[in-house]
């Protein structure tokens, strides 16, 4: 089963990530549960810089707020090996009441334009204490809208 990504989406972040000797499998290339990982980097490293940016203004989320990751899907393109570094590039889009979704694609770093995996994850903004969605802060509905 292919999931596409979806035309309208927005580049919002890209960050590269070195391979480890370790992110391979015994079949010589990295193992499937690390293109998740890539993109979990991607996500996390676009969120904590667009956060930082709100700083503690009124747009910052009130502490005890955060994102979860409720799917995630993976098309594995083409098989990475060790040794290189790959780019993250993160999409968003959609930005709903409480949630947004996110797509990502995961390129060598020394094949430019050559797109390994790609893949997406729906983010639900929630309240860590209360185990519910809240509304999105509104940075962060601003840095999905662009």
């Amino acid at each position: 089963m292919d999931l596409s990504l979806p035309e309208q989406r927005r580049l919002v972040f890209e960050v590269v990530v070195p391979m480890r000797w370790g992110d391979m499998d015994a079949m010589g290339h990295v193992n499937n549960t690390l293109y998740f990982r890539y993109m979990e980097i991607g996500r996390m490293e676009w969120l904590h810089a667009m956060l930082q940016q709100a700083g503690q203004g009124p747009d910052a989320p009130p502490p005890g707020q955060g994102p979860v990751v409720v799917n995630a899907f993976c098309n594995f393109l083409r098989e990475l090996r060790h040794p290189g570094s790959v780019v993250v590039r993160v999409y968003a889009a959609n930005p709903g009441r409480s949630s947004f979704d996110t797509f990502y694609e995961l390129l060598r770093e020394d094949r430019p334009g050559e797109v390994y995996a790609n893949g997406g994850a729906k983010v639900v903004w929630i309240d860590h204490e209360a185990r519910k969605s809240v509304e999105l802060p509104a940075a962060m509905r601003r840095a999905v809208r662009g």
